[in-house]
Order: structure tokens, then C-alpha cells, then sequence
């Protein structure tokens, strides 16, 4: 399958640690006009924008979304990941464990004692699951949960370090079960940076789900079923992106989950405040309504994320910039490094 659904990685260029300090990632530059490609780091991004440029970040917070336990009545392993709390205060999830589960088997989760009983099976491997206790996810996951690294991460094994590390330092809205990777690399040294230069900030929030590293269900993707996420725009946000566009400055989204929500609540000219699900799938050709620059990590083959930077950056420059990325040996994936499409 060509470009932008497959290309081949390999194994030992899927980072497994983060960089330290996080601004130190190397960042490859892909200038879309002149068709080239240039080597930095990520600290230097703020000399890579323009004055009056707008950075949109999304601050969406990484919920520690994997627990761990047994089946109470027959001692079985059981591992579930946490996908979002319903109005009435169930929660959905990912469940595995050997042998099936049934509606009323009860989960104690270690080594803290939490308890949860399946209540109702649900399509593609989820469940709706009681937990029985009153305290909100929120809690009872910083509690009882672990850091949800992806598979291809240490085989999804998460250790103290990765509760602070694979979470943006401006993360602030909890919701999320995957973290958006982009804005792994921001410091302090990066914002001052952007502050001398002129090029301001604003936040989105989209928190990021399990449909994020779901492989492309077809070769046509007018036929892939999108994922629905959560997403928010504030006023104040719409209109500092409605204030750069008229200096003359460019939009920049940290990351595909900032390009997702920008697009979705640009829907409506001009953009507006705007909070909802979106099941918006950008793919080659689309017409970005808002969005002037990215910054992006590198993403897995045949995901929904690729097509998405193949539609910004144009299919023929993205399939150079990711065969530069292997030959010069950068990391890819979540904990590795970035890419500016400017």
C-alpha cells in the first residue's frame, strides 16, 4: 500500500525513551513552497516563526487510564484502559483477561482493593463497567491507575517517570487517554523564546481516544468510520485566531489533535467558540480553513494521522520528509522527535 497509508520503520527507530531535556528533539523542518527540508532542534522553533505568528496547543491532560487487577471469582488476570465516564456514572472500557466475561463478574483492581463489575458488553472489546465507588473517574483513576504509554512503548509498561513525562507541561484539562505528542517537547525555554519573538499562544482542548492509533479499516478512506473525540474551543481563543488572521499572522497547531479541532469549529465563518464531538477525517484533498503551519511527530503507518499530515504538507513532499526522517535516524512515534510543516 503506497504512501500516505504504509512505509516501512525500523524497529529500532520507534523511541522508547523521552529525550531530557524535552526541547532537545530533533526537529525536522518541511518548507512546503520551496519544497525542502532542513535539520534543527525543537528549541529553536521560535526563530523558525514569524512575529505576530499564534501557537494553538491543546491542553488536554493525560488521565492514568490503565488498570490493573484479577477476577474476583476465579483470581484470573484482567487489564482494562479506561475510555470515558457516562452520565450516569458507569464508565466505558477497553477490558482483556483469559476466558470470557460475563454481565456481573466483578474485577478487584491491585493493589489498591477498587472493585468494578461488568455491567453490560458492548461492541469491538468494550464494556460498560460499575464502579463501586462514588468518587468521580478523575480521582479514582490518579488513584488506582497507571500511565497508559501505547504498546509500542516498553510493551505499554509505564514507569514513575512517565506520570510526569508523557504529559505536556501545560496540560490542564483532564480527559484524555493518550497524550498529544506534539506538545511533548514545549519548555519554559521554548515559551520565553516565543515570548521575545513576538508569537503568542492560545489552547484548544481535544481529548484524545482510543480511535487515535486504530489502523485505517479500508485502502479507500471514504469508506474508514472516523472516531468521535471531545473537543472545545473558547471564545477567547476564537478570537485571538480571528486577530492573527487579520494582522497578516499565521495559525500554527501544535499537533493533528489542535488541526482537528480548528478545522472542526471552522466549519462556521468565521470560527467561533465551539465544544462537542467531532468525527472530522482530513485526508487528501482537503481545504484547510484555518490552519497555516503544524508542528507534528512522526505517526504510525496506515493511520488516519498520516493522511492527515499527507493532506497539509502534500502526499510526494510528506513520503520525502518521513524517507529523510529514517535515513537521518530520527525517533518516531510518541516519545520521539518532530516535524514543522511551514
Amino acid at each position: 500500500m503506497p504512501f500516505p497509508f504504509e512505509y516501512e520503520l525500523p524497529p529500532e527507530l520507534i523511541a522508547q525513551e523521552p529525550i531530557e531535556p524535552r526541547d532537545q528533539a530533533r526537529l525536522l523542518v518541511v518548507r512546503r513552497a520551496e519544497q525542502r527540508l532542513e535539520h534543527r532542534r525543537f528549541v529553536d522553533l521560535p526563530e523558525l516563526l514569524t512575529p505576530g505568528d499564534l501557537l494553538v496547543l491543546n491542553d488536554t491532560r493525560v488521565l492514568h487510564a490503565r488498570l490493573l487487577g484479577k477476577r474476583v471469582a476465579t483470581g484470573g488476570k484482567w487489564e482494562g484502559l479506561f475510555l470515558r465516564a457516562t452520565p450516569d456514572g458507569t464508565w466505558e472500557m477497553m477490558c482483556q483477561t483469559r476466558g470470557r466475561l460475563q454481565a456481573g463478574d466483578r474485577v478487584e483492581i491491585e493493589p489498591h482493593g477498587l472493585l468494578l463489575t461488568m455491567a453490560e458488553k458492548l461492541p469491538e472489546g468494550r464494556w460498560l463497567v460499575r464502579p463501586e465507588s462514588g468518587d468521580p473517574a478523575e480521582i479514582l483513576l490518579a488513584r488506582h491507575g497507571h500511565v497508559p504509554l501505547p504498546p509500542y512503548i516498553r510493551k505499554g509498561q509505564a514507569r514513575d517517570e512517565d506520570g510526569q513525562r508523557y504529559q505536556t507541561v501545560y496540560a490542564k484539562q483532564p480527559g484524555a487517554i493518550a497524550a498529544p505528542t506534539a506538545g511533548l517537547h514545549f519548555t519554559e525555554c521554548v515559551f520565553e523564546g516565543l515570548k521575545r519573538r513576538g508569537v503568542d499562544w492560545a489552547f484548544v482542548t481535544l481529548h484524545v481516544g482510543i480511535g487515535t492509533f486504530r489502523p485505517m479499516e479500508s485502502a479507500d478512506p471514504a469508506q474508514h468510520r472516523m472516531h468521535q473525540e471531545f473537543g472545545s474551543i473558547t471564545e477567547e481563543t476564537a478570537t485571538a485566531i480571528r486577530r492573527c488572521k487579520e494582522r497578516g499572522g499565521r495559525v500554527v497547531a501544535i499537533g493533528t489533535t489542535s488541526v482537528r479541532t480548528l478545522e472542526t469549529a471552522s466549519k462556521e465563518s468565521p470560527l467561533r467558540a465551539w465544544s462537542g464531538e467531532t468525527d472530522l477525517f482530513i485526508y487528501p484533498p482537503y481545504r484547510f480553513a484555518t490552519l497555516d503551519a503544524m508542528v507534528t511527530n512522526f505517526h504510525l503507518p496506515k493511520t488516519t494521522l498520516l493522511l492527515m499530515v499527507a493532506a497539509f504538507g502534500g502526499t510526494e513532499l510528506m513520503a520525502r520528509a518521513y524517507q529523510e526522517a529514517i535515513a537521518e535516524h530520527y525517533r518516531f512515534y510518541s516519545y520521539g522527535d518532530a516535524m514543522l510543516i511551514a
